[in-house]
């Protein structure tokens, strides 16, 4: 692979903003400095922001979920992630219950395994630690993944109990992976969702008014006194609620080590989407559900204040014609999930940065460098140095998009953010030093994003 120089644009890291350029020989980062003159394949990024790729580390693609499956596969969405700036996801593994972590990991592999165009990890969703779960954890660490996500909702389908949860804490103490908590209260939901469709309401406003910003909080608080106990730390996936983010700004003010996601979609929709007309809130039917209009502002908040470290996208697309209408008579048969992998970068800079929420240097840093960091992927991604992964996004910030599934790439015929207008976007996008986009143009190849083997806490990545 020739040399490629990225000149005369302006680098930006979570820590940094300079003019400077940027030599890329084979996959990795070889040179940044002021300017540089040699011959290579040269790009001209005048008036662009240079920034490392995008992470997106909550996917859920090939998922089967209520007799249907997640319309994105590996190959689709990866390839839709890549035109979003993001060249790098980690999607979820899920253990059947009554069967071993190793058999879940080789089924997902089997489902990327020549698919993905970017590079992905594998998170593990425990559901059964059994007899040998305990040491199957550790095997799944030797094996690179070194993330294990539990659900305290959904019972008699993925959700474990406390005990599961601390003992699941209680390895990772010891073997340095990360455990990633769902946290509503599944028991007192479910008890709230029976009595709903028990008196005949069945819309898809009642997934949200059946699931409260309450028993939200009330399982973080579990989550927080669980990590305390194990001192193991605990990252609380798409958080959404000001309620569960007190929770954990509390926690952290005291020293407690847990991390918080949340998504585009908690900043910038609310529950009134939930009640449009007919059936149209069933596009917005994802757990945990839309908030009021008060909480998107206190989540802005905490990203800016660092009570929130990461936002990713729980992007688990189903199409509304063929699956979302699964549920037109039930709310609780509607498969749950939404579309999103290709618009994060842009609705968080647009509503971030754009809007003086966010400074360029933090949305770097809650895209892509503290998701690496925390995930066992830093410094090889998540950076722009000497060494680390030419996973890198050319951002132009004056182009001007309005999102729309007609242009989109994600295999979903709906958007969350249908006609949203937003300003910056990704021209050009490198991974592993492969240009794989280009002014709106795929140049990559099916098949050639690679597995990535993570490191648990205290480990060097691989």
């Amino acid at each position: 692979m020739p040399k490629t120089l990225i000149k005369n644009g302006t680098v930006v890291t979570a820590t940094e903003t300079r003019r400077a350029d940027i030599l890329i020989d084979g996959e990795r980062i070889e040179t940044i400095a002021p300017s540089i003159s040699m011959d290579a394949e040269t790009i001209d990024a005048s008036g662009m922001l240079v920034m490392p790729g995008g992470i997106d580390v909550h996917t859920h693609l090939d998922m089967p979920f209520g007799g249907t499956t997640s319309s994105d596969d590996f190959e689709t969405g990866t390839k839709a992630a890549a035109f979003g700036g993001t060249t790098t996801l980690i999607d979820f593994a899920i253990q059947p219950k009554g069967t071993r972590m190793r058999d879940a990991l080789d089924t997902w592999w089997r489902k990327a395994e020549g698919r993905a165009s970017i590079d992905y990890g594998l998170h593990m969703i425990v559901t059964d630690l059994g007899e040998a779960g305990l040491e199957d954890m550790d095997e799944m660490v030797r094996e690179g993944v070194a993330s294990f996500k539990l659900f305290m909702a959904y019972p008699g389908v993925l959700m474990v109990d406390d005990a599961t949860i601390f003992q699941a804490l209680s390895r990772t103490a010891k073997n340095g992976a990360l455990i990633c908590l769902h946290a509503e209260n599944g028991g007192i939901i479910d008890v709230i969702v029976k009595r709903a469709v028990a008196e005949g309401k069945t819309a898809p406003i009642y997934h949200a008014l059946t699931r409260p910003a309450t028993a939200e909080a009330e399982a973080v608080h579990r989550a927080v006194a669980m990590s305390e106990i194990s001192g193991a730390p605990v990252y609380i996936v798409h958080l959404s609620s000001e309620d569960a983010l007190n929770e954990v700004r509390a926690a952290r003010d005291r020293g407690v080590p847990i991390f918080a996601e949340t998504c585009p979609q908690y900043l910038l929709l609310s529950v009134d989407d939930l009640a449009r007309p007919g059936f149209e809130g069933a596009k917005y039917v994802f757990t945990p559900p839309l908030r009021e209009k008060h909480h998107p502002p206190k989540l802005w908040d905490g990203l800016r204040h660092d009570h929130l470290q990461v936002v990713s996208t729980d992007h688990c697309p189903f199409c509304f014609e063929d699956q979302k209408v699964l549920g037109k008579d039930d709310f609780t048969k509607i498969p749950n999930g939404g579309p999103g992998v290709e618009n994060r970068l842009q609705l968080l800079h647009h509503f971030g940065v754009n809007q003086g929420k966010l400074s360029l240097n933090r949305f770097v840093e809650l895209v892509s460098t503290t998701p690496a960091r925390l995930f066992g992927l830093y410094p090889r991604k998540g950076e722009l140095a000497p060494g680390s992964d030419a996973d890198i996004v050319i951002w132009d910030p004056e182009s001007e998009h309005e999102i729309s599934a007609k242009t989109h790439h994600m295999r979903v015929d709906y958007s969350m953010f249908e006609g949203f207008k937003v300003k910056g976007n990704a021209r050009t996008v490198f991974s592993r030093g492969e240009k794989i986009v280009d002014h709106n143009v795929f140049l990559g190849r099916t098949g050639r994003g690679a597995f990535l083997k993570r490191a648990a806490r205290g480990g060097a990545w691989k």
